[in-house]
């Protein structure tokens, strides 16, 4: 598989990923999209799957990928009492390592809070991961702790409604980690090398489940944080807010996704959120950050979408076009100049995951497993339908108990020419 490094360069005004080999963060960093000759588009339980790996726990969190290893998080205990992060070999899955912390906010292991769900950040140096209890630890790729920081110790106890879900983002030198707790929001900018903190800046004070954005804009980027109700913009060397906007609505899940020119898509889920009397539809679209004739930054809708609606995946930009799902999987595509609705069309099943868009073909990752893929363009054709486990016993029986989730897919990594599926208790590798 290959990135077409000057494709997103010129897009998005993002630096490409330079190895194939790498999904460093969630979302890979809002760089959904790529082309590729090797990845694969069908597969089932019985063929096109390289390794399944069993996990001692439940995670929610994305599994990022450098040079050959992937590194995965999860929690286990009756109260969420250890929070562990696991590196596996990329082409076999075996274990390479395993570190375990106790968590410094235990609570209740349930469906109704947030389990292991920030996704972690890695680079030449290792891998860092925030737990929503508050511990944040960095290792080398080996396994071996370069630093640990409990931020509960420092910042005080974490609560927040279903628990945090925010993934930390980066740059070469510092990690920002987003706490949207219910009292005394933060967000701070800690140095990787030594993992002391560099700034603390207010949070949103609105609820939100999202993380964290680095979004270009001219020669800069600006760090942009989405609560329900309000999105801000902020200098991620100091933590100075650049700008806030208050004209949205229900974009309490969907993270920011740059799209080039200091514009990024955002979108209003139809998922858990606070109740509000205006239109979703309206608060899907694209933001741009631009100067004022005082040269303060400001951002408005370079245009909104009529109908298109968002679930817990983002939406994202493939060619010309920009792509909604809804919880129920139904496809918006839009002009991504315009907004102008191309089509709306339902998929398969419901649809948690980001998608991703790779050559000419659109992947839409479904919650029980499913992954319907479809051509990326003007014309909604479904080009195939693949299943990833068995409806077997044990999904059957999770689905007759009241209240009880099935098996859920959470997130997909790409990992050279494979897929990596996070289900909550196993991964998944997928391709030759």
């Amino acid at each position: 598989m290959f990135l077409t490094i000057a494709l997103i360069t010129a897009v998005t005004g993002l630096p490409a990923t330079d190895s194939t080999q790498r999904w460093p963060s969630f979302q890979n960093g809002g760089r959904t999209e790529l082309t590729s000759d090797k990845l694969p588009l069908e597969w089932s339980p019985e063929q096109g799957v390289a390794w399944i790996v069993a996990l001692d726990g439940y995670g929610q969190s994305t599994p990022v990928v450098w040079n050959g290893q992937i590194y995965v998080t999860y929690c286990r205990g009756e109260m969420k009492d250890k929070m562990v992060i696991q590196a596996l070999r990329q082409t076999s899955g075996e274990t390479l390592w395993k570190h375990e912390v106790t968590n410094s906010t235990p609570e209740k292991n349930s469906t109704y809070v947030s389990r292991a769900a920030p996704t972690p950040v890695a680079d030449a140096n290792g891998v860092i991961t925030f737990f929503e209890g508050g511990n944040l630890v960095a290792l080398k790729h080996d396994g071996v702790p370069r630093w640990e920081r409990d931020l509960v110790k420092v910042h005080g106890k974490i609560s927040a409604r279903h628990g945090l879900a925010s993934s930390l983002e980066h740059n070469d030198k510092h990690v920002f980690v987003w706490v949207e707790r219910s009292e005394n929001p933060y967000i701070i900018a800690i140095s990787k090398a030594d993992g002391e903190q560099v700034w603390k800046g207010e949070g949103v004070g609105k609820t939100s489940w999202s993380s964290p954005r680095l979004v270009p804009v001219g020669k800069a980027e600006h760090l942009v944080l989405s609560g329900i109700g309000r999105i801000v913009g902020m200098n991620p060397a100091d933590g100075k807010r650049l700008w806030q906007f208050d004209d949205v609505s229900s974009n309490s899940t969907p993270t920011p996704m740059p799209i080039g020119k200091g514009r990024f898509l955002i979108g209003a889920t139809e998922g858990r959120g606070e109740s509000d009397t205006s239109d979703k539809k309206n608060s899907n679209g694209v933001i741009e950050i631009k100067k004022n004739e005082s040269g303060s930054f400001e951002a408005s809708y370079a245009w909104r979408a009529k109908k298109a609606r968002s679930s817990f995946g983002s939406p994202i930009l493939a060619g010309d076009n920009v792509y909604f799902v809804n919880r129920g999987g139904v496809v918006y595509c839009l002009d991504s100049k315009t907004g102008k609705q191309v089509y709306a069309q339902r998929s398969e099943g419901s649809v948690w995951a980001t998608p991703l868009h790779v050559g000419n073909r659109i992947y839409l990752f479904g919650k029980e497993g499913t992954t319907t893929v479809i051509r990326a363009g003007n014309e909604f054709e479904v080009l195939a339908k693949n299943t990833l486990w068995k409806d077997d016993d044990e999904q059957n029986e999770a689905k007759k108990k009241k209240r009880k989730r099935g098996p859920v897919l959470y997130a997909v990594a790409v990992s050279g020419d494979r897929f990596v599926f996070r289900r909550g208790d196993r991964v998944y590798s997928v391709g030759p």
